[in-house]
């Protein structure tokens, strides 16, 4: 939200109240106080009439230090609020005549103690960010209504990168951004997935923890300034120091959850029957049917809306005349290895035997005037469910746990987004917080429900904090063109940006029918992301329907990702543990080099692949090569960097790069994303330098390590030693090689390979 019109003056009916000296500092061991009065004070007379600011500032971990800013402490709701860690750390707290300062691991806040107001961060001697002069304070509109506000300096060249899932150029310079959940699909500012925190190319990050609507002016009211909003009487952020930015989203993660690891056959193939297609138990065996004849490997079949009744949704009930069986559909397609997922949403329409039980044992939202909140959107007179009522979230539970046990594996949980103000909650939290944050309990309620059978996953829509600890998350309502596609893509980065490790896309698009084109080079893009769906809106999505072509491409790449499971397993296994997402914006695994900081066009899969989607029908595409010599994975050509490259891609390739040194462990098997991957696990070491060596753990596909091996090469001599796990067949290729020795070498067109039978430890190739 826009206060200022210009820089000078205030917009018509605006009032504001700023900081202007931090007049009064009391401290303890681990925390300041200060009181920042709206104006300078030079006599007694100055401290009547007017705002006084209460700020605290504190350390939940190291390297973090949280400002709580509160005018009338009164005034401030209980609930909802986002569950972040507190670890108490050490601090280090001075205070002397000129200044007031708190010192957390190598971050350092320091309030001057005289006008005019200035607050600086700084970590290693190098100032990160401040609040200075008219940045923060509180704020009246012409309607009276009451915020807090804070600006926070931009350096030059400075860089902000964040905020959820968000469509536009993945850099947020110059926009404006209200996080608040909504449906708008991938073509507007609008987002299903809203975070309030973003990180810089300076060193450092910020999150705003509140749960309701804040505004983001990013270089947008004044230019060499992030400035955030949020009405009401406090506002609390935590600055968080990197300096890279992996390390800023490890830190951020920490404090408000990391990804659970989704089960291995999660990262297999989805196919769905789409939204508003004619489907019933046939044409469900014809997909299958038809995927196992063009020997296209299939993981799960989804079911979408219409499993269930019309008007009914939701009652958790099969549609009795499209699925006379639903039990022993299940059996059968579970005889076939196919896992099952079916969709969700919060709401109960009228029509459902739910709305009446749900209401009369108050589990549906109500008004203020004690009647239950519906409307005719989506579902005819449909009701949203209370999850702030344990008793609520139980009975939406119940009916889950009664799909599950008739062999239902994962639930995607649709919509979320649309949640009303103008309700009471059962626990009394504050509406307007509770529109955000509904999404969380939400998919909190299912996930628990999903773990209470193993791994769990979901296919979720709609998230803001602390969503990230509960995946896979998809991408929303695209159009089907290259444009919606590149959108798409946008969002994906974005939102691992903001600590979500596991994202999805509907290959081809939701709306719309896509050409062909479209979606033989979305089914490139959809199989090299972390999760892959093929999903419409009122079109079908299996690959026969576009040409044969596309059967080809989707089976290629179906197969290639399954091969890649060891690598991207362990890419999955460092998002539930790190943080970082498996789909990653260039920037955060390139921060030194300039040429990335713009890059939203491709991305890294895991640390060591290189994904450029193509979006166009004809296969031109220019990409950017970061420094080293990287080879193409599908062909084992080298590319060296850095530089642009400008390339034409048939509809079976787009540019797969491997990083240079990297050590990529691909897997024996292409026909499913779950096995053993350390039997016949191939080592591709890839222009590994003199002296350098490579620690590679192979998981198992519960996440524990099923194998370990250290990779070294030293002067002419590449060495390969297994120190963890014992027995299965494994190989070393060296990639690009074409002469070396050993008595078992074989030349393949990817380099030199030996293979180690079962027992073998070590392997050395000499170049």
């Amino acid at each position: 939200m826009k206060f200022k019109d210009g820089y000078w003056r205030m917009r018509p009916g605006v009032r504001g109240d700023y900081a202007a000296s931090a007049h009064d500092v009391s401290a303890d061991a681990a925390s300041l106080r200060v009181l920042a009065p709206t104006r300078e004070i030079t006599r007694r007379g100055h401290t009547l009439d007017g705002p006084v600011l209460r700020l605290d500032l504190s350390s939940p971990m190291p390297d973090v230090i949280r400002v709580r800013t509160v005018h009338f402490a009164g005034s401030v709701p209980d609930a909802p609020a986002f569950e972040v860690r507190d670890e108490r750390p050490d601090v280090r707290v001075a205070v002397d005549g000129e200044t007031a300062g708190l010192t957390s691991g190598a971050l350092t806040v320091r309030v001057r103690r005289d006008a005019p107001w200035e607050m600086t961060f700084s970590a290693g001697g190098r100032e990160l960010t401040r609040s200075a002069g008219k940045s923060l304070g509180v704020m009246h509109d012409a309607g009276e209504r009451h915020f807090m506000v804070e600006q926070l300096r931009l350096s030059a060249g400075e860089l902000v990168y964040g905020l959820g899932e968000r469509f536009g150029p993945l850099v947020r310079n110059g926009q404006s951004v209200d996080v608040w959940n909504d449906d708008g699909g991938t073509s507007s500012e609008m987002a299903y997935k809203n975070v309030p925190f973003y990180l810089t190319n300076r060193g450092y990050g910020v999150f705003v923890n509140h749960p309701g609507r804040v505004s983001f002016e990013v270089g947008s009211e004044t230019v060499s300034r992030v400035q955030f909003s949020a009405e009401g009487h406090d506002l609390e952020y935590l600055i968080i120091h990197g300096p890279a930015p992996a390390d800023i989203l490890r830190r951020y993660t920490a404090l408000t959850g990391r990804p659970a690891l989704p089960p291995a056959w999660s990262f297999g193939l989805w196919l769905s029957t789409s939204f508003t297609t004619d489907y019933d138990e046939a044409t469900v065996t014809s997909f299958v049917d038809g995927m196992a004849e063009r020997d296209l490997p299939l993981s799960v079949f989804h079911f979408d809306c219409f499993w269930m009744r019309r008007y009914r949704w939701c009652d958790f009930e099969w549609d009795p005349e499209v699925f006379p069986d639903p039990e022993g559909m299940l059996r059968r397609l579970k005889e076939r290895g196919l896992r099952v997922c079916v969709w969700i949403n919060p709401y109960i329409g009228q029509a459902s035997a739910l709305f009446d039980e749900g209401a009369a044992a108050g589990h549906l939202l109500r008004r203020p005037d004690g009647t239950v909140w519906q409307d005719d959107h989506w579902q005819a007179g449909r009701a949203l469910v209370d999850f702030t009522s344990p008793a609520a979230r139980e009975w939406y539970a119940g009916r889950l746990r009664g799909l599950l046990d008739m062999g239902v594996d994962a639930f995607k949980t649709d919509f979320g987004e649309r949640i009303p103000t103008d309700v009471v909650y059962a626990d009394g939290s504050d509406p307007e917080r509770m529109h955000n944050y509904y999404s969380l309990v939400y998919n909190e309620t299912v996930h628990q429900v999903l773990a209470e059978r193993g791994a769990p996953v979901l296919f979720a829509r709609s998230a803001t904090v602390g969503g990230q600890r509960m995946p896979v998350h998809w991408g929303g309502d695209c159009e089907s063109t290259f444009e919606a596609m590149a959108e798409s893509l946008r969002g994906g980065l974005s939102l691992g940006l903001a600590g979500f490790g596991f994202w999805s896309h509907d290959i081809g698009g939701f709306e719309g029918m896509p050409d062909p084109a479209v979606f033989k080079r979305w089914v490139a893009f959809g199989l090299l992301s972390s999760h892959s769906r093929l999903h419409g809106s009122g079109s079908y999505r299996v690959p026969w329907l576009f040409d044969e072509e596309s059967v080809d491409v989707l089976r290629a790449f179906t197969r290639l990702k399954a091969r890649l499971m060891p690598y991207l397993y362990g890419a999955a296994l460092q998002a539930a543990g790190e943080g970082l997402p498996v789909m990653r914006a260039m920037q955060l695994e390139f921060p030194d080099d300039r040429a990335c900081d713009h890059l939203d066009a491709q991305y890294m899969l895991g640390p060591d692949l290189l994904v450029a989607p193509v979006l166009s029908a004809d296969g031109d595409i220019s990409y950017y090569v970061p420094e080293g010599v990287w080879t193409r994975l599908l062909d084992g050509e080298p590319i060296v960097g850095p530089g642009w490259r400008t390339e034409r891609h048939g509809f079976d390739s787009l540019p797969l790069l491997v990083r240079p040194g990297a050590v990529l462990p691909i897997g024996a098997r292409d026909d499913r994303p779950d096995y053993d991957y350390a039997d016949g696990v191939t080592l591709r070491v890839h222009h590994l330098a003199d002296g350098e060596s490579r620690t590679v753990t192979v998981p198992a596909a519960d996440g524990a390590d099923a194998a370990v091996f250290e990779v070294s090469r030293t002067g002419g001599r590449v060495r390969a030693r297994r120190v963890l796990g014992a027995g299965p067949p494994w190989n070393l290729l060296l990639a690009g090689v074409r002469e070396a020795r050993h008595p078992d070498l074989e030349t393949t067109p990817g380099g030199v390979r030996v293979a180690a039978g079962p027992g073998t430890d070590d392997i050395e190739i000499i170049l």
